[in-house]
This record gives C-alpha cells, structure tokens and sequence, in this order.
C-alpha cells in the first residue's frame, strides 16, 4: 500500500496527460443545469468534485439507461439475414474521476446479479471491467447520507481503486489496486509521501466523517423474520398511502438493476434494446394475457422494500441491497424514506 501526493496545480495537467491511455468520465455539470450528471469528459472538461452527489447515481456508466444488445436484418439478400449481431462498443480502459464511496460500492452489489457463476451478461461486465474507479472521499456528509449502516461509509474504499482525499491544496491518493496505481502513474501523479503517516492521517480524517453521519439503520431482526412474517405485516398500506409510482427512487438508486427488453423495426432491419425498468411501475408485471400480480400500488411499494431489504439479504447473506447514499428520501416527491421503512420492518 502506498500514498500519493496530488498539488491541485498539477490536477488538470494530469487528467490531461491520461487520456492518451483512458477514457475520462466524471461528474460534470452542463452549461445550465443545476446538478452535474456522469459523462465522458471531452478534451479541456474537469470533473466537478466540488458537489457532494450526483442526483442520477454514476451506474449508467456500465449500465446505461437504453442500450443496443442486437442489430439484425430479415434482408434475405443479405448474409447476416436472421442473424443478431452484438454492435462494436467502446470498451478501452476508462478513468471514472470523482466517484463516491458508495456509488463504488453499489457496483459490488450489482455484480451479483449481472456476473455469477451460471450467467454473466457481457455488456455489464465488459463495461466494468474497462473501469478504474477514482473515488473522492466525502469529508461532510449530508444529513440522508445512512452509509456506514451499510457496510459501506464517507471513505469506504471496497469498490475503488484509488481514494482521493482531499486536503485543500492537494489530494492525498491511498492507492488500493494495480489498476489504480497503473491510472496514477499514467497522470504522471507519483510523488509517494510517508505512508504510515498519511494513512493514520486519512483514517482520523475517516473517524470525523463518519461521526458525522447522525442516521442509522438496523436490519437484524429482518434478518431473523420469515418473508412471509414481513409480506403480511399491517404496516404496508400506511407505507404505501402517499406514493405516486413516479420512479423517482428506482431510477435513482445506484443498486436498482431492473430492466426490459424491446426491439424497434425499420423495414427489413431492426435493434433489440435493453431500457431501464422499475418495480413500481404497473407495466413492470403485466402480463401478455392481461393478469398483473402487483397491478395495485401497495403491492408494488412492498415488492421495492422487500427486495431491498429482505428478497437481497436472505439470498446473499451479505447485508442489505442499499449503500446509504440517501438519493431515495432526499428526491422522493411525498418524502417516504427508506430508513422509516426499515425501521418498521425491523421492529
């Protein structure tokens, strides 16, 4: 393990420097706008770290909002007729700059669902894999932010490769991988300082930060229920009462990781798509015969939390599907917040 020194004058003159080897991709907020949003940065584009969060979480960047799985054509002059074709996509070594601990995090639990040892979906992993996740620790977190109940926290390091901690002139950078030391060397960012003193100093920095996040969340008795203790519990239709199925929490959510498949056709040629989807949405169960098994709201309310944080926990056996980042009760339209959730479900 070692450290590194990062003036903020040679910060821009880095990034710079790197993309003869990386794509950059960072938080960037567009001419306008009043949150940046995750992008590739084009040539001259820094990443804004000076907002806390992102409201849209970074998991776009592996797992697109609408992506083409397959073009085909039913052309019988052609020699591709009949026949998918995966489209040719960019997967070079990528820089995610200024990513938070637990939007890192939150791609550990995601790749339980899209690589495991009987599937693994290639546009998830590929996508991944061409990653190198520079974090940005947060040395004041928000009053929504419940991440160190999580297993993750303001400088949780399990999904990095590198932690950027800053320290007003300069960032100390903790390297955690080769991945992360090969991006650090090719930013030409290489100016190692004492490492036992940096990380006691990271790790005070760490205890402040975390003794500031005041909100907490148990889900140990969840863990002891039955499902179908927590699926009949009488708590569902108060929970559910003020929700408007407007999505807001599942499109936010760096863990949601629903979606649909839809293919467009143009004459003799067409696109299979994969879209995001979500759990509260009435057509997310309908079925071709017109049945719905969650066609009423309070069914597709408790589905969300159940899968959050009990469906997840009982399969994996390693903890909840949430990292604490708060976008879900700081962005709900009627302000349900999952830690109210949980506290009724742990009860």
């Amino acid at each position: 393990m070692k450290v590194i020194k990062i003036d903020k004058k040679d910060w821009v003159g880095g990034l710079e420097k790197s993309r003869s080897a990386y794509r950059l991709v960072g938080p960037f907020k567009e001419n306008g706008k009043q949150f940046p949003v995750f992008k590739e940065l084009d040539k001259g584009q820094e990443p804004d770290l000076t907002t806390l969060n992102t409201v849209i979480s970074p998991k776009s960047i592996v797992f697109p909002q609408s992506e083409v799985m397959f073009e085909y054509t039913t052309d019988e002059k052609s020699e591709d007729c009949n026949l998918l074709k995966r489209p040719e996509k960019n997967y070079s070594p990528c820089a995610v700059i200024g990513i938070r601990p637990y939007d890192a995090a939150a791609f550990l639990l995601v790749q339980k669902n899209f690589d495991t040892p009987d599937y693994r979906d290639p546009y998830w992993c590929d996508a991944y894999e061409a990653c190198t996740f520079i974090g940005m620790a947060i040395n004041n977190p928000d009053n929504t932010d419940f991440s160190t109940s999580t297993k993750s926290g303001p400088f949780d390091e399990s999904g990095l490769d590198v932690l950027l901690v800053d320290m007003k002139d300069h960032f100390l950078a903790k390297v955690i991988t080769d991945k992360g030391d090969a991006y650090l060397k090719a930013a030409g960012w290489t100016a190692k300082v004492d490492t036992d003193a940096a990380i006691k100093q990271i790790d005070e920095m760490k205890n402040k930060a975390e003794v500031k996040i005041a909100s907490k969340i148990s889900f140990d008795n969840i863990e002891k229920k039955s499902i179908m203790e927590l699926y009949e519990a009488d708590f569902w239709e108060d929970v559910a009462f003020a929700c408007i199925n407007c999505g807001t929490c599942t499109y936010l959510c760096p863990t949601c990781w629903c979606f649909d498949i839809q293919d467009e056709n143009h004459g003799k040629s067409g696109k299979r798509f994969k879209n995001w989807d979500g759990c509260m949405f009435p057509l997310f169960t309908h079925h071709s015969s017109g049945h719905n098994p969650r066609g009423i709201k309070v069914m597709r309310v408790r589905q969300r939390f159940m899968h959050k944080l009990k469906y997840f926990l009982d399969k994996y056996e390693d903890g909840i599907m949430c990292v604490g980042c708060g976008r879900c009760t700081r962005f709900c339209p009627v302000n349900i917040d999952i830690r109210n959730v949980c506290k009724l479900m742990n009860s």
